[in-house]
């Protein structure tokens, strides 16, 4: 069995890990159970959850057995690493609903079949269940306080003020790794950088507890050669779902990555071998362009299908006319309706010429054809006429 972690070392996923020799050791001799842990706080995963999504991937392809924990239960308090404020509790009807959102996307990327299929568990049926008195008795002993409030994860919320509610995320967050090495012999837990604290009190909780090994293992963040955070828009995060990000702003998005975060993506985000990807990168001038489009295309791909990737490229080809960068136009409109806009962009030469247009068929807002009018334009919508004019619209 290949050593999965020396895939993730050279396509530079690991950031930190605690008994890193025996787990390495571990992870070459036997199958090992892991899990990370996912937030149902949306309806849908977004670019950060992805990056997570694909070292599951490696592992799962090394032969080790994922477990998917969507947090049901602590979305009811909240993780409060790097947040200022309180986040907005939930109903566990809105929970359950993205639980299940969740589950159809996952299944996308990670195998539910075979010697190591992937388990998908929600910690609501477990934390919903616990009797608070013998949790903190039982558990909650094994937690300092002069530790926890020197964890980062509490280091901006301790600033603002942290909630006795949050204050209880850290220990409920290693009863998950305690319950899960219980039940399914779960030995490992993954997750983003900004998690180390919580992650690596479930395995110190295991080994206080049940006096046997476990371990923690973080991935460096999805960020830019800036140090900012990857994945936002100018509408928001940029998600997996559809109906929240088109296949044609999600492969828009990466295709405009900086040059020098394209090499980074591809060794993060896609599956296309090193040498090939340092191939891809070696240039400095235009044609990174190049890389670009591979960037783009396997990542939509890897979303949204074959089918849908291949139609966001053709788009984006025929928007740029060949490589350039998407044309931008400043409007000026009080009511911002598409044959206002297509009439304040110079894109029809009047009221009449954007009504027939539109009603034969020859306007596309985004992704979507256009079929009325008055339908609204939001700042950074891209309006299509045919097959040849594609316009980024920017509100004044």
């Amino acid at each position: 069995m290949a050593n999965v972690m020396d895939t993730l070392r050279e396509r530079g996923f690991i950031k930190q890990t605690v008994y890193e020799d025996d787990l390495y050791k571990l992870l070459g001799e036997k199958r090992v159970t892991f899990y990370t842990g996912f937030d149902p706080t949306a309806d849908s995963l977004h670019v950060g959850h992805f990056m997570q999504l694909i070292a599951m991937k490696h592992m799962q392809a090394a032969g080790h057995r994922p477990i998917i924990l969507i947090g049901g239960g602590t979305a009811m308090i909240g993780d409060p690493t790097g947040k200022t404020d309180m986040r907005k509790m939930m109903t566990r009807e809105i929970i359950d609903y993205h639980v299940e959102c969740f589950k159809k996307q996952m299944s996308k990327f990670i195998s539910f079949e075979g010697e190591n299929a992937a388990v998908i568990v929600n910690n609501a049926d477990w934390l919903l269940k616990l009797n608070y008195l013998e949790f903190i008795r039982d558990i909650g002993t094994h937690f300092s306080v002069n530790e926890m409030l020197r964890a980062k994860c509490f280091e901006t919320r301790l600033e603002r003020g942290l909630s006795f509610l949050e204050f209880n995320y850290m220990p409920m967050q290693g009863y998950d790794f305690l319950h899960l090495f219980k039940e399914y012999g779960c030995v490992l837990e993954l997750g983003g950088d900004d998690q180390w604290s919580n992650i690596l009190a479930g395995a110190n909780l295991i080994r206080v507890k049940e006096k046997k090994p476990a371990y923690a293992m973080t991935f460096t963040l999805l960020t830019t050669s800036e140090g900012k955070k990857m994945g936002k828009t100018e509408k928001g995060a940029l998600w997996l779902d559809e109906n929240k990000t088109s296949p044609y702003e999600f492969y828009q998005y990466w295709r405009n990555v900086a040059d020098t975060d394209v090499e980074n993506c591809l060794k993060l985000l896609t599956f296309i071998p090193l040498d090939e990807i340092k191939e891809l990168t070696k240039f400095n001038d235009e044609r990174m362009n190049a890389a670009k489009e591979v960037l783009a295309f396997e990542l939509t791909k890897l979303v949204h299908g074959t089918q849908k990737a291949a139609d966001a490229q053709a788009q984006a080809r025929a928007a740029f006319g060949g490589g350039g960068e998407l044309p931008e136009k400043d409007v000026y409109v009080d009511n911002c309706t598409i044959i206002n806009v297509l009439v304040a962009a110079g894109i029809c030469q009047s009221n009449g010429e954007a009504r027939r247009l539109i009603q034969q068929g020859g306007v596309s807002l985004n992704d979507g054809k256009v079929t009325d009018i008055n339908m609204p334009v939001k700042d950074g919508d891209v309006v299509h006429k045919g097959k040849k004019v594609h316009v980024k619209i920017n509100l004044k």
